[in-house]
């Protein structure tokens, strides 16, 4: 074979693969934009109702229940019109809305929509597909493509004086567009796995990881109109623990507590400043995020151990975790 036609050859398998590469992400556009809705969302003043902020959303049900973040929607008496690239336009209203995992849902006055199919975003790896559809202008959906860049990202979120991390936050080079904030981020058969959130650099997005986690929240705020999370009333953050603590545990780290709020239950139960946290509930704590995790509703009014380190000795107290009010 001469050079020439290797050279031949070589573009045609490049051609190739671009073809491919393009009709999945045509795929996953044509299936998906039917399904994400521009959010143009107002609030009441005293001369009416005025516009306030713009975003996306994706659909849930038929009847009108749409995924979108909390940013997209926030303050209060948050209502707007709900429109689709075929055209149809709809008002909704906010149904629940968790900045602490900045998530919202609205309901759209309609009962014929087209809804999304959730997928699993713990499937994903480095270097995968995915496709960040918006509808950031209503009639025109907007697509960019690229690759999951990084997992297990952290970003904060705050409600009034609560601080939660948002946990395996998604990161990618689909570049998020003005509007985008609230629609989705889907894999390569069209199933969304994020809520495309925040834009982390030139060239980088962020997705709320849709996972048993998010579904959870999803499904609380669909049912309820809020997200009820447990409260030790602590600060803390990450510690290594002493080189014989290490030894006996078989393990390098431990959660320190910073501060104390005064008349929480971490109050009530004793713990202190300077207090290594080594396990919570029965479960091993290395990270503010093993707290996290474990403060779901099901915690609130129920006693449980916590196993401390204090002064090179271990303790154990009781405490009775609170509701959050955020």
């Amino acid at each position: 074979m001469t050079t020439a036609e290797t050279d031949r050859e070589l573009q045609e398998r490049e051609l190739e693969a671009l073809d491919a590469y393009s009709r999945t992400v045509a795929g996953v556009a044509e299936r998906l934009s039917p399904s994400v809705a521009n959010l143009r969302v107002t609030r009441q003043t005293r001369r009416g109702r005025v516009p306030s902020g713009a975003g996306s959303a994706v659909v849930l049900t038929p009847d009108g229940f749409l995924l979108t973040s909390a940013h997209v929607v926030s303050g209060q008496h948050r209502q707007g019109h709900a429109t689709f690239v075929d055209g149809r336009e709809f008002g909704f209203s906010l149904t629940g809305r968790d900045r602490l995992s900045d998530l919202a849902v609205v309901r759209a006055d309609a009962t014929d929509l087209t809804p999304a199919v959730l997928g699993d975003a713990e499937r994903l790896r480095v270097g995968q597909l995915v496709v960040a559809i918006g509808n950031p202008h209503g009639f025109a959906g907007s697509v960019t493509a690229g690759v999951v860049s990084a997992l297990g990202r952290s970003l904060p979120a705050r409600s009034g004086p609560a601080v939660r991390m948002i946990d395996n936050v998604i990161q990618t080079d689909a570049a998020l567009n003005p509007g985008n904030s609230g629609g989705a981020l889907a894999d390569g058969r069209g199933e969304v796995v994020g809520v495309n959130t925040a834009v982390a650099g030139v060239g980088l997005g962020l997705a709320v990881p849709i996972d048993s986690a998010t579904r959870g929240i999803i499904g609380a705020l669909m049912s309820d109109g809020r997200v009820r999370r447990a409260y030790l009333g602590i600060a803390g953050g990450p510690r290594p623990l002493p080189p014989r603590a290490q030894a006996e545990l078989g393990r390098d780290a431990a959660v320190e507590v910073v501060e104390v709020v005064p008349g929480s239950p971490a109050d009530l139960a004793g713990l202190r400043p300077e207090d290594l946290i080594l396990t919570l509930g029965g479960a091993e704590v290395e990270a503010v995020t093993d707290i996290q995790r474990l403060m779901v509703a099901e915690r609130i009014g129920h006693a449980m151990d916590v196993e401390v380190l204090r002064g090179g000795t271990r303790k154990r107290v009781t405490l009775t975790p609170e509701e959050l009010r955020g």
